[in-house]
């Protein structure tokens, strides 16, 4: 029992701490969202479990289009065992420096905040792995280098737990 109390514990303290996205508000250049994605993008990326193994690498085509203010991004990923995948995300701003995100196999909104060259992403997804499908939760965050680099870190947790992280970087293409 005692463990029990003493793991709860360590759960709900290192779920209260972290980085707050205005930390980043000074850093430059500063992304804007629909001018990043107003070329095509390739992104790179590998998904590590929580020991690090690389689990998965993948390549994703990122073509976009605006309709009236909302920016849709359609992604099209290819797995290195040869699987692929497309996730169309539908992002609309939502007040100053908010932005809600919607895709097939995400759970309800995803919420962002954008500040500074930072953007923080936090929302649940269907993960589909060998046969069945898992609710995770994400907590991404992208951080512009330079006007063609855009650099992803996320955490895929469950009940609070890290599950694994997602490394991904972002080109714009000419």
């Amino acid at each position: 029992m005692r463990r029990l109390i003493l793991l709860c514990c360590c759960i709900l303290l290192t779920s209260c701490g972290g980085v707050a996205v205005d930390e980043y508000a000074a850093e430059q250049p500063a992304l804007d969202l629909k001018e990043f994605f107003s070329r095509p993008v390739q992104a790179w990326g590998i998904f590590q479990d929580r020991s690090g193994k690389v689990i998965k690498r993948f390549h994703v085509d990122i073509n976009s289009r605006q309709e009236g203010n909302r920016l849709i991004l359609d992604e099209r990923f290819v797995y290195s065992d040869g699987s692929t995948q497309q996730r169309i995300w539908t992002l609309r701003p939502d007040g100053k420096n908010r932005w809600r995100g919607t895709a097939d196999d995400v759970v309800g909104d995803a919420i962002g905040e954008l500040v500074g060259n930072a953007l923080r992403w936090r929302y649940e997804l269907n993960l589909p792995v060998d046969g069945k499908t898992y609710l995770v939760t994400f907590d991404d965050w992208m951080y512009l280098m330079d006007e063609n680099t855009l650099i992803n870190r996320s955490s895929m947790l469950k009940f609070g737990v890290e599950l694994g992280q997602v490394t991904l970087f972002f080109r714009r293409q000419p």
